[in-house]
């Protein structure tokens, strides 16, 4: 099992951390931000494929922001698979 924690940029979340093992989310727990949303968003990856996770979240923009909390976590796991390799 491999944890990781990420500081998200340019959105109202402050920390994700991702625990993951062989290219799958096991858990996500996003602090701060809108909880129920990113509540959901964390259950919904939750046994999703690290691939499939950022191909779906990947440029997602909230408003005007050039960015997101799901947008920022498929970033977090961009970076758990450079880890991973």
């Amino acid at each position: 099992m491999m944890k990781t924690v990420y500081k998200p940029r340019g959105v109202c979340s402050r920390q994700m951390e991702i625990e993951t093992e062989n290219g799958i989310i096991k858990s996500v727990n996003i602090i701060g931000g809108c909880s129920g949303n990113l509540q959901g968003i964390s259950r919904l990856v939750e046994g999703m494929t690290v691939d499939e996770a950022i191909k779906r979240m990947r440029g997602i923009r909230c408003g005007f922001k050039s960015t997101s909390c799901p947008d920022q976590l498929a970033i977090a796991l961009e970076s758990v698979k450079k880890e991973a390799e």
